[in-house]
Parts: C-alpha cells; sequence; structure tokens
C-alpha cells in the first residue's frame, strides 16, 4: 500500500527520517560515552522499539505503564520518574525498572532503601531554579512555586549513601546554549553533591536532531561532567528521537463562510492537542503563513469546540472538498496525547518503510471509543 492509498485521517511514521534522527543520537553516544533513552512521553510507538534499541541504550517513563512498556518492548535499561509513586504500584515498578528517581525527601524516605535492596540505582531529581525558557511557562520546570525537583537548600549535608544519582529536566525544545547555562547552576547548587553519584541525567528537551543544534557544544557539556565528576552522563530526549519523522494526513471536508474556512477530517482538540495546548501552529507540506500565496484558509476540525481551529494557511491554488493536505512533525506528542472528545475517531498508525511501502499498525473504531467509557 502507498501514501496516497491511506484512509485518513492518519500518522505516518517515516523509517527513513526516524533512522536519520537516531544515527545523529548514536554518533553523539559513541563520540562522548553518554547513554541516551527515549522518553516515551513524547512518543511510544513500540511498533518500532526495536529499531530504536539498535541506536540508543534504553526508555524513560513517567509512570507505571510507560515503564512497563518500555522494559517489555524495548528490553534494555529502564529510568523512571514520578512526581509521586503509589505504594500499590511500587513492586511492580521494581521489576520493570533499574533506575528509579524521586521528586522529594519525603518520597525518597519513604521508598528509597527498598529501592536500593532491589539492587536498583536510585536517584534525586533537583531544581537548579534556573530557568531558560521565555515563552512557555506551563513547561518550565525551574518557575517559582514548581512542584518538580528538590531545591538546593532543602538538601542534607550528606545525601544517603544508597543514592547513586541526580537527575534534572528543565529544557523544552532548546538548544545547547541552554543546558550550557543550566548546567553552571547544576553545579554551583549542587556541586558538593555531585561527586559522590555515578550518574548524572540531563532530562529531556534537547532538540539534538534540529538542523541548526549545537551537537559540539552538548558533547563539550557532556564530557565536562563526566571528566569533572567521573559519572555516567544520560540524556533522555524524546522529540529528538522522532523530530520531523511523522506526518498527519487529512482530507478537506467541507468549505464554510464564502469558502475561506476549511473543515478538516483531522481536530486539533482531538489529534493534535498541542496546537491548543502550547500553542503552536504546526508545519503544512505545500503551504504558506497567512497571505503569502494567493489563497488563503483558516484549518478547523469536526468537533464542536469553537476553538478547534488549527491555523492559518495560504495555498498556490484554491482548496476544494476532498483535497488532501498533510501536516509536518506529527510523530511527537500526537498518539500519545490523542484523544476521543466527540466520539472523534482516533487516526490510525502507519509506519511508512524506506521504499514507500506503508504497514498500518493500528486502525482504531467505535470499540476503541465506547471502552474508555
Amino acid at each position: 500500500m502507498k501514501r496516497d492509498e491511506l484512509k485518513t485521517p492518519c500518522y505516518v511514521v517515516m523509517e527513513h527520517a526516524l533512522k536519520k534522527n537516531l544515527e545523529i543520537l548514536a554518533g553523539v553516544r559513541k563520540r562522548t560515552g553518554c547513554k541516551i533513552l527515549l522518553a516515551q512521553k513524547a512518543f511510544s510507538m513500540f511498533s518500532c522499539y526495536s529499531l530504536i534499541g539498535k541506536y540508543l541504550d534504553g526508555t524513560a517513563a513517567s509512570g507505571l505503564y510507560e515503564a512497563r512498556l518500555g522494559a517489555e518492548e524495548m528490553r534494555k535499561e529502564t529510568h523512571i520518574f514520578s512526581a509521586a509513586y503509589k505504594e500499590e504500584e511500587m513492586e511492580e515498578i521494581l521489576s520493570y525498572c533499574g533506575h528509579i528517581v524521586f521528586n522529594s525527601f519525603s518520597q525518597l524516605e519513604r521508598y528509597g532503601k527498598r529501592v536500593a535492596k532491589a539492587g536498583k540505582s536510585v536517584g534525586i531529581r533537583v531544581n537548579p531554579e534556573c530557568s531558560t525558557q521565555g515563552e512557555h511557562a506551563i513547561y518550565d520546570p525551574c518557575t517559582p512555586g514548581s512542584r518538580l525537583g528538590v531545591l538546593a537548600k532543602e538538601f542534607p549535608d550528606k545525601l544517603p549513601q544508597w543514592v547513586e544519582g541526580i537527575h534534572f529536566h528543565t529544557l523544552c525544545e532548546q538548544n545547547a546554549d541552554a543546558l550550557a547555562v543550566t548546567l553552571e547552576a547544576v553545579e554551583r547548587k549542587f556541586g558538593p553533591w555531585l561527586s559522590d553519584m555515578k550518574w548524572i541525567n540531563f532530562g529531556g528537551g534537547h532538540h539534538i536532531t534540529r538542523k541548526d543544534y549545537d551537537i559540539e557544544l552538548l558533547e563539550k557539556c557532556i564530557r565536562h561532567m563526566s571528566d569533572a565528576y567521573g559519572i555516567q552522563v544520560y540524556l533522555e530526549p524524546g522529540e529528538a528521537v522522532a523530530l520531523n519523522a511523522g506526518h498527519l494526513l487529512t482530507t478537506v471536508e467541507d468549505l464554510v463562510h464564502d469558502d475561506k474556512i476549511a473543515i478538516l477530517d483531522t481536530s486539533a482538540a482531538c489529534h493534535m492537542p498541542d496546537v491548543i495546548e502550547m500553542p503552536y501552529r504546526p508545519p503544512l507540506m505545500d503551504s504558506a503563513a497567512e497571505g503569502e500565496k494567493a489563497f488563503s484558509y483558516m484549518l478547523g476540525g469536526p468537533t464542536c469546540l469553537a476553538g478547534d481551529m488549527i491555523g492559518s494557511y495560504s495555498f498556490d491554488r484554491p482548496l476544494k472538498v476532498g483535497d488532501r493536505l498533510t501536516f509536518e512533525d506529527m510523530a511527537i506528542y500526537t498518539m500519545v496525547k490523542n484523544n476521543t472528545f466527540n466520539g472523534v475517531p482516533l487516526p490510525s498508525i502507519v509506519w511508512e518503510k524506506e521504499d514507500g511501502e506503508c504497514e498500518i499498525i493500528k486502525a482504531f473504531d467505535y470499540k476503541d471509543f465506547k471502552e474508555r467509557l
């Protein structure tokens, strides 16, 4: 089956693009000795975990289900961080995870010795109080009042000897300059404890596979921490693994209000919720910003939500009912966040091989909607 035969809407993840990203990440691993994990919160298409596992060291999870998925489907290192763990889940988490990171000293006190006795590596997440994001406070774990990470002033003079790692995650779609600034703050605030650690995790948010990303500076940061403290460095990017590796195919179903608004069979609210939450305007193939080309349209979804609008785009020719459009960079934060609001069906998940052949990995129907309720 070829792409033009697929029923819309559908997510299409492209093997060649995913491999390109993985080769970049593998190069960083090879040159620096760091370990890189897939952050499943951004991309959890486990049918391609066998491929990803050939390049990366394992997976990072934010909860029990992600931990289980990573352990069962990639079968390499499995790390977990959660803002708070539940007693009834801890034994199962221990069965899947080799590294368990805590968000507070109260949780560390409650579970830490038990985790260490089970032969697992214990870590603590820190908040370096160093904001490098200018726009989106919702994604800034260093914003005042953040619930994520322990502050330096809360640290004891000495950590329990069974605490082996420090974890921080402060970036979002950023370049290595933001990491360098953050590392300086981490060293300044947590340096006295770093020499006693076996590992440090730089978290995610590193846009390593973006064209303008400063890989040389990233590698300098990794080597500095390895050499200065004799510790293993981990990175857990999510977006960088599948950045620009997926498309969302959609069809124009109607044109309204003097043909100025196009109603699609895909929904911002249901199928690409970050368009509303972030917010942002997703890239659309063969289009430009409003007014840059001859024919401009506002693109909207089929739901009853008035704000289910994707954005304004312009085209070289008029749109018509039945036209197929292709949203780009739709592998990340789509499949993991989509929903069936209004009973709108979920898009199929498709794997496009390097030769252009498409395999439908998962198709959804009424049963998938009903059984969630």
